[in-house]
This record gives C-alpha cells, sequence and structure tokens, in this order.
C-alpha cells in the first residue's frame, strides 16, 4: 500500500470501532453450478451494485462525525459513461465460506513469496527480478487451478538521479460469464525495494489467488465475468491499476461493474475494515454502487460474528484509478502504521498503543509480521463479496 494509506487510518483509530452485531445468517448453500472456462482477452466490464439501505446497517455508536481531511470523493471523470447497476446476491452462506478458508493455502502463498523475496536481494519490487519471480509463481498458481494468465505491460518512471524508465506489467485472469457486467478483483504484487512486502501484499496476492481457486473448486459458474488482478508499480505510484484503467475504452469502463481491492489483509495487530463506500461514516461516498459493496462484506463479517469497522477511500491503493473512473470499489484493509486503540484491541484483540503493522513498509515485514487468522478471515470476505458480483443481477 503507498504511503498516503497512513492519513486515512487516523480517523478510523479513534474510539470508532463499529460492532456490528450479527443476525440471523443466511441459510442458502454454496451455489454448485458448473464452472465456465475463462478466457484470455483484455477488460470489458459490467453494471454497478445498488445502494446500501441503510436501515440495514446496524448504529455506529462510537463514530465519529466528520469526514475524513484525507479521503477524497470517488467522483467519476467521465461523467458521460454509464455504468450499470449490479445487485449482489447471497450466493453462498458466509459461515460455510469462513470455514471453508480455514484450511486453504494463504499461508503457504506468503511463504512461498517470502522465498523469493529471500532469493531476490530481499525484496519484490516492480522491475526487480524478484518481482518477475513472484510473476511467475502467481502465474503458477492460476494456471493449476484452471485460468489462462496473461500480462498487462506498462512502463513508468523510477526513482533516483536520471529517473530511469522501469519495465513492469500486470497479470490478468478471468471467468466466463456476462463480459458486459465485469467484476474486477484486485491486488498488487509488488512490494516496496526496502523490503520482501509479505503483509504488503502477499497476504492481498494469497487472498486473490485462493478467491479464485475457490471459485472453481466450489463449482460456481459466474453469471458476470469475474477479472482477477495482480498489480504491478503500486509501491511507485498506483501505475499498474491506473494504466489498465487507461486502456479500457469508454464502452469498457462502462461494463466493468465492480472493483474489490484488497491491499495488507494479515497485520499482526491489525484490524477488520471495510472501505466506507457509502460515505456515511467520513463524508465522501464512491461512485455509486461502492456502499452495496460496503454492505456485502459487512454482511459476511455479521454473519460471522466478527466486529468490523470502515476505513476512508484514501487514495492510497489501487481502487483509486477505478473511483475516479465512475466505477464502483470497496476493499478490504487490515492496518498499517497507526496504532491500536484500547476499543480496537477489545473489539478485535492484539496489543492497545501498538502500531497495526510495525514492519510497514520496513525490511521486517516477513512471514513472522503476519496474523495467519486475521489473512483468514479477511480472504473469506473477499470471497464472500467475489461470489456474490459473480452471480449479481442487474439492479
Amino acid at each position: 500500500m503507498m504511503t498516503r494509506s497512513k492519513i486515512a487510518l487516523s480517523k478510523i483509530t479513534q474510539p470508532k470501532v463499529t460492532l456490528r452485531k450479527p443476525g440471523l445468517p443466511s441459510l442458502l448453500a454454496l451455489v454448485l453450478l458448473t464452472t465456465s472456462a475463462c478466457t484470455s482477452e483484455t477488460a470489458t466490464g459490467a453494471p454497478s451494485n445498488s445502494p446500501t439501505s441503510k436501515a440495514a446497517k446496524p448504529a455506529r455508536p462510537n463514530a465519529s462525525a466528520g469526514p475524513s481531511a484525507s479521503a477524497k470523493p470517488g467522483a467519476p471523470t467521465s461523467p458521460g459513461v454509464s455504468v450499470p447497476r449490479l445487485d449482489p446476491v447471497g450466493a453462498v452462506d458466509a459461515r460455510t465460506v469462513l470455514a471453508a478458508f480455514k484450511s486453504r493455502n494463504m499461508v503457504g502463498h506468503m511463504e512461498a513469496l517470502q522465498r523469493v523475496a529471500d532469493a531476490n536481494g530481499g525484496n519484490r519490487a516492480s522491475g526487480t527480478s524478484g518481482y518477475e519471480e513472484s510473476a511467475r509463481y502467481v502465474e503458477e498458481q492460476l494456471r493449476a487451478a484452471g485460468y489462462n494468465p496473461v500480462r498487462q505491460s506498462f512502463s513508468f518512471r523510477g526513482e533516483g538521479r536520471g529517473r530511469p524508465r522501469v519495465e513492469s506489467f500486470n497479470i490478468l485472469a478471468e471467468t466466463g460469464g456476462d463480459a458486459g457486467r465485469t467484476v474486477v478483483v484486485g491486488a498488487h504484487l509488488d512490494s516496496v525495494r526496502e523490503g520482501p512486502g509479505i503483509n504488503d501484499n502477499a497476504s492481498g496476492v494469497a487472498a486473490v489467488l485462493e478467491t479464485a481457486a475457490w471459485l472453481k473448486e466450489a463449482g460456481i459458474s459466474p453469471a458476470n465475468r469475474v477479472r482477477f488482478a495482480f498489480w504491478g508499480g503500486e509501491e511507485d505510484g498506483l501505475y499498474g491499476s491506473q494504466h489498465y484503467v487507461d486502456e479500457l475504452s469508454q464502452a469498457e469502463v462502462g461494463q466493468t461493474a465492480a472493483n474489490l481491492n484488497v491491499d495488507m489483509a494479515a497485520s499482526p495487530n491489525g484490524v477488520r475494515s471495510v472501505h466506507d463506500g457509502d460515505g456515511s461514516d467520513f463524508g465522501h461516498a464512491g461512485p455509486d454502487g461502492s456502499g452495496a459493496m460496503e454492505e456485502i462484506f459487512f454482511r459476511y463479517f455479521r454473519e460471522n460474528a466478527l466486529p468490523a469497522e470502515t476505513t476512508p477511500f484514501d487514495g492510497g491503493s489501487d481502487y483509486d484509478a477505478f473511483l475516479s473512473a465512475g466505477i464502483p470499489g470497496g476493499g478490504l484493509f487490515t492496518g498499517d502504521v497507526e496504532r491500536k486503540t484500547q476499543a480496537q484491541a477489545q473489539a478485535y484483540g492484539g496489543t492497545a498503543g501498538k502500531d497495526l503493522d510495525p514492519c510497514y513498509h520496513e525490511a521486517c515485514d516477513t512471514i513472522a509480521n503476519t496474523n495467519p487468522e486475521l489473512l483468514t478471515e479477511m480472504s473469506g470476505a473477499l470471497a464472500y463479496a467475489t461470489a456474490a458480483y459473480a452471480m449479481a443481477k442487474t439492479g
């Protein structure tokens, strides 16, 4: 996650933990349909989500009244493009998903990316051998799960004297389903040059890989195309995701229904946070449909009796280009340099007064700097929301 994320979480870490009380879990069984073969084209999209019902959300007794100074509205830069609306459905039972993810291989993926960093100068930054080897690992895992990954190349100016151009790429893989209603589920693959980037963001990569594999293994045949994306150049300036959105035609922007982003999902002293899509906590909503994304994540946490809270869209991760294009966004985050409050320690465990991730952007962001239990919960949330949007109907 880019450093800008530091600013925003300070607004959440006041006594603002939202203890969402569980309601009755959905009894819908896992939808078992025939899996469609994935294709290997370039991006197109889908409709957006219906607005979240305020009545469906539990009260936020400790919510701060004002907007975040650093959060920025996700106003479309192309107001002429209309993004159709998707109404996410309860395609799976939230408790079943969490139970399934307790035995999935997220930690194994993080360990593999740790080994990659160890063998490549201690990092996996874009433009390095560590990034290339990380990419090969991701592609291998996607192929083993039945996908056909492709690379989308781009370049950007690096740092330092003379600012050399860095060559990098995104990795894209997709399901079958209606390309006119595409759901992009992404995480950045690169680390900073200072360290291996295991919480930031091998954890997010692990969550997306296991979501992609689980979707196939569960036999879910998406009605809407799901495109899994592993972004390059995030730590250097969100270059990969911005390139992806810039390459979309106006028609393809209008066919991109939603972007689900996961950036840091295993912070060692972390919290469960969801982006404030409807703007009700921080005063800045994402594009129309983002509130429904927020609610689908909270539904998963409610039904699993897990407390969670909101975090603002602060522009510090790969959702930014999507929001700016008018595409609804949402996602998950477990925290970086902000200190855990007493209220958060009571809700989530961990240590009050200690950073949510004391190794953020440091060499010590290793496999030892992760919380596997939290990663399991957040990965299940991503899978639950992905299934909901994969099977969503036009609203």
